[in-house]
């Protein structure tokens, strides 16, 4: 065996271990009894152990150095895996074992009395936890060490390169740009009835509804399924078993139907990376910014799009005839559309979206600045929340704990969404430029062209590239957020006669 064969036997072992913490975890939030929680705490803790000393162990360390110099320079898969792995274990080696197994048990608690107490608008119950969480973040960012600001230590693991400066920059852009808009979109007024979206939608039929959309797009259920949670998410044992979850409500179409064309995104990424990459760090997901653009691109530039629901609102009406029975598609359209600042994040619309992500931004800087203690942000929460919104939540379940992020350690994830929103365009156009009209084929029920051109572009590389070169290679340009804010202007004037 070669010493780049002991290396790859390693890490398919590395790899297995990780999908069995996975779906462990995939079964704390839909199937586990109650009672359970406290043995899968200890239990999660005990993978988390083992896999930090995999990923840092001496034979990793040795067979890197040896493979470095023949490989590291290499413009190839082989290369592409050494240079990650280098810099995934020199990251890892900086966090002690003990902290590591320390920081899933908390994780694991933390989630499980976040959804008790959001269901139960238990304020005081969850404090202490998410206290826990954030010091064990700050611990996270001094191991890790930090040149300017503990926050560019946690993006790392989200988006490498990326530093808390880039997004203060990017968000003041897009912010500049939003209020004006949503202004003159408020002075317009409402355009449709928008109370047909909360009449009732049966469950049953919005599963299936939403199941056949999801399949339609690309999102094999052979390899994948759906379930219920608190939260929605998606993960992945292998590209062979992709899942995904939703949350139903019976009086709001938009959330499970959305949410599970979210979801399906992030799914899809993970079916179609390439075949070569797995049981290797380059197969488990790709950087943040770049998953959040296919869970965003399928939701809203595909699933929200005039073309999709000319398409497919007769077969919403023959899933829901009462809900849609006096209702159009042009109408529908606008519907999903709305624009209308709100306390939710994930039922926010396009246009308000972002404000909900930088208000999280704000506060999470805030805190790991030391400017704001734990037990202060509902006020500042419902203080942004009126800044930015215009709306004040009335309950800490609907304001401050709404998210499970923050319960699960995941700091610094929360910029990746509106960054994803702006790479979802940035690929949306260059992909027509190639393709032609894309919301033409939306309206013929055609999705695979676009799903092919995304898995070439993007889809397949996996981890193979950091995120400026994967979008780089993807759309020939960096990152830019004129195209997005182009489109948003773009599309709402449209809807609402600007």
């Amino acid at each position: 065996m070669t010493q780049l064969e002991e290396l790859k036997t390693l890490l398919a072992e590395i790899s297995d271990l990780t999908a069995v913490s996975q779906l462990v975890s995939w079964d704390k939030e839909t199937q586990m009894p109650k009672g359970g929680a406290a043995s899968r705490a200890n239990q999660l803790s005990t993978l988390a152990r083992l896999l930090h000393q995999k990923n840092t162990s001496s034979e990793i360390k040795n067979l890197l150095t040896a493979l470095e110099p023949e490989l590291g320079n290499k413009d190839s898969l082989d290369g592409a895996l050494i240079r990650l792995l280098r810099l995934e274990f020199e990251r890892r080696s900086k966090l002690p074992t003990d902290f590591v197994a320390d920081f899933a048990k908390a994780r694991s608690e933390a989630g499980t009395v976040w959804e008790a107490s959001r269901h139960q608008n238990n304020w005081a119950a969850f404090l202490p936890h998410l206290e826990k969480m954030f010091s064990m973040a700050r611990r996270s960012a001094d191991y890790y060490g930090y040149d300017s600001h503990p926050y560019d230590a946690l993006l790392w693991d989200y988006d490498p390169g990326l530093k808390t400066a880039d997004i203060k920059q990017i968000f003041a852009d897009v912010r500049t740009f939003t209020v004006p808009l949503l202004e003159r979109i408020v002075a317009a007024g409402e355009k449709v009835d928008y109370s047909v979206l909360t009449r009732s939608f049966p469950l049953e039929a919005q599963r299936a509804f939403s199941l056949e959309v999801a399949q339609a797009f690309g999102y094999d259920l052979q390899h994948g399924r759906l379930d219920v949670t608190a939260h929605p998410f998606a993960t992945n044992f292998s590209k062979d078993d992709v899942r995904i979850t939703t949350r139903f409500d019976e009086h709001y179409f938009p959330m499970a139907f959305y949410g599970v064309l979210h979801e399906a995104g992030h799914a899809m990424y993970e079916q179609n990376t390439a075949d070569e990459l797995r049981r290797t760090p380059l197969a488990r997901g790709a950087w943040s910014t770049a998953h959040e653009s296919q869970s965003r691109l399928w939701e809203n530039l595909v699933g929200r799009s005039s073309g999709f629901w000319q398409h497919w609102f007769h077969l919403a009406q023959k899933h829901f005839p009462q809900a849609l029975h006096d209702v159009d598609a042009a109408t529908m359209y606008k519907l999903v559309n709305r624009v209308k600042p709100s306390l939710i994040r994930v039922e926010a619309d396009e246009l308000t979206y972002n404000l909900h992500i930088m208000l999280r931004f704000e506060l999470e800087l805030a805190i790991f600045e030391d400017k704001l203690k734990v037990s202060e942000l509902p006020e500042a929460w419902n203080a942004k929340m009126q800044e930015y919104l215009g709306v004040t939540p009335p309950d800490y379940a609907s304001g401050v704990m709404q998210d499970i992020h923050w319960s699960a350690g995941l700091f610094a994830y929360f910029p990746t969404y509106s960054l994803g929103n702006i790479l979802s365009v940035q690929l949306f156009n260059k992909a027509s430029s190639q393709m032609g009209d894309l919301n033409a084929m939306f309206a013929r029920g055609e999705y695979q062209p676009l799903l092919h051109w995304l898995t070439h572009a993007v889809l397949r590389h996996g981890k193979t590239y950091l995120p400026p070169e994967l979008i780089q290679k993807a759309t020939g340009e960096p990152l830019s957020a004129k195209y997005y804010l182009a489109y948003l202007e773009q599309k709402f004037s449209g809807i609402y006669g600007l």
